[in-house]
């Protein structure tokens, strides 16, 4: 048992432990480096991971002392991390597609609001997400947090500031070091193989309380907020719901949710994924994406007027989701998986129809008071960079209230069956993200370029594995 408080004075435990400023007892995020300094040495890290999202949303960066962190060191990584696929692979020149012919270096910049520990190491470390900036301090356009930015940039020209909330789904599986093999769910708790229809089950859930359990601690080590979470349709498929707030930070918060995830489920012996459809005839994971729009001097939802009615914004915002997004898939449905989720009949919309509390819809208007009127976006994936997902989505809306475009009607029924109105696969939907010239304010020409070679990339990587469909069809019937 733990020792009683009362056995010490109050005056000796005041004397004995130092008051911490309150400054440095945040989980999270710290203002100067004078407090990077001193919030390092309260929590006795030694060593600190600088980190930056690649074009595929994974980590890179450098780990290194604290102390040569808070030393002035300069950070660089080369420029060619960015033009990458996602099996490490270097395309061929294509099109717009070129590398820097001198691989220069890149700097990484941390974002000291970003701060904070990473509570799976068993010595004390800390990480912080970087930004980008050229060797001179000049911009990067075509870095994930930068493409982001520039966005909200664009919103903030106009006095607005957008107001996201992501929902991450993602499935436990078994461990499976064998990729010929179809992924299973893993035994829980019960010490029976988790099983699908389980959607908002507690039961559910609760086969990996542990599990959970940890996820929740190392969120709260890292100054995470879960709003909510809930076990989803397909077995041992769980949801996390964030609350809502700032787009760069929200992605920030996916990030390292996705690394946080994993590596809960590494301490239970099973993996996380955020593919998009891991398992055959079963559900995929997206991440949908809750947006509205503020104006900066009033905090004003944009998308209502005085009397609570919805406004023309509104109306715009989704005009432009509807016809930019299905061209901007790409960023948000970024690998050939992607397309196995965007299918006929199943839970995902397979069109750019929206409507008022219609899930069949790719953009949904949930039931609201007119100050938190806002619109889901359904499609994106939860395998897409969070980064380039809001920025592509966020981004989609904005030329629609700058442009003044006007939706189609409201969808009453379903509008999930039949035909497909989107990108049906990566190629499709690069081509069409290349051919949109609107993007180029939107998104940079630096960006789409290099975007576009490396999904180009990464399907001819695919294109060379032969898959069991081809190996049980055409192997004796050809």
């Amino acid at each position: 048992m733990p020792a009683k408080r009362t056995l010490v004075p109050r005056t000796q435990e005041i004397t004995r432990t130092p008051k911490i400023p309150a400054a440095l007892q945040a989980p999270r995020g710290v203002k100067t480096w004078k407090e990077a300094v001193d919030w390092l040495k309260v929590r006795g890290v030694e060593d600190i991971e600088c980190i930056t999202p690649d074009i595929a949303g994974v980590p890179r960066g450098k780990m290194m002392p604290s102390s040569k962190f808070t030393s002035n060191t300069s950070l660089a990584l080369p420029s060619a991390i960015y033009r990458h696929t996602i099996s490490g692979e270097y395309p061929e020149e294509t099109g717009n597609f070129r590398y820097d012919s001198r691989d220069s270096d890149i700097k990484l910049v941390p974002d000291l609001s970003t701060l904070s520990i990473v509570p799976w190491e068993t010595d004390p470390t800390a990480q912080v997400i970087c930004d980008i900036a050229g060797s001179s301090g000049e911009n990067v356009p075509y870095t994930p947090r930068n493409v982001l930015k520039h966005v909200l940039d664009l919103y903030k020209q106009r006095g607005w500031k957008p107001v996201v909330a992501p929902e991450i789904e993602f499935y436990l599986v078994a461990k499976n070091d064998d990729p010929d093999y179809p992924l299973r769910p893993p035994t829980g708790r019960s010490g029976r193989s988790i099983q699908g229809g389980q959607a908002y089950s507690i039961a559910g859930v609760n086969e990996f309380d542990e599990l959970i359990d940890d996820i929740y601690h190392f969120s709260e080590k890292q100054g995470l907020e879960i709003d909510t979470l809930i076990h989803e349709e397909g077995p041992a498929q769980l949801e996390i719901n964030l609350r809502h707030g700032d787009p760069i930070e929200l992605a920030d918060q996916v990030f390292l949710f996705k690394r946080t995830i994993r590596e809960a489920a590494l301490k239970h012996g099973i993996y996380a994924t955020f593919m998009a459809k891991p398992m055959q005839a079963q559900p995929g994971s997206a991440m949908h994406i809750h947006q509205s729009v503020v104006e900066v001097n009033t905090g004003r939802n944009l998308f209502s007027n005085a009397d609570g009615s919805a406004s023309k914004e509104f109306f715009s915002f989704i005009g432009g989701m509807q016809k930019y997004v299905p061209k901007a898939l790409s960023m948000m449905a970024p690998y050939v998986n992607s397309y196995r989720r965007l299918t006929p009949d199943m839970s995902a919309p397979v069109n750019n129809a929206w409507g008022y509390d219609n899930r069949t819809t790719a953009f949904r208007v949930p039931v609201s008071e007119p100050a938190a009127r806002r619109v889901e976006n359904r499609l994106p994936s939860s395998d897409a960079n969070p980064y380039l997902a809001l920025a592509a989505s966020l981004g989609c809306g904005y030329l629609g209230i700058v442009q003044g475009l006007e939706p189609s009607a409201p969808a009453d029924d379903t509008v999930n069956e039949g035909t497909i109105d989107l990108p049906r696969g990566l190629l499709e939907a690069i081509s069409m993200l290349e051919s949109e010239p609107s993007f180029e304010e939107v998104f940079s020409a630096e960006f789409i370029a290099i975007y576009g070679g490396v999904k180009r990339g990464e399907f001819e990587t695919f294109m060379q594995v032969i898959s069991p469909w081809e190996r049980e069809y055409l192997l004796l019937n050809v």
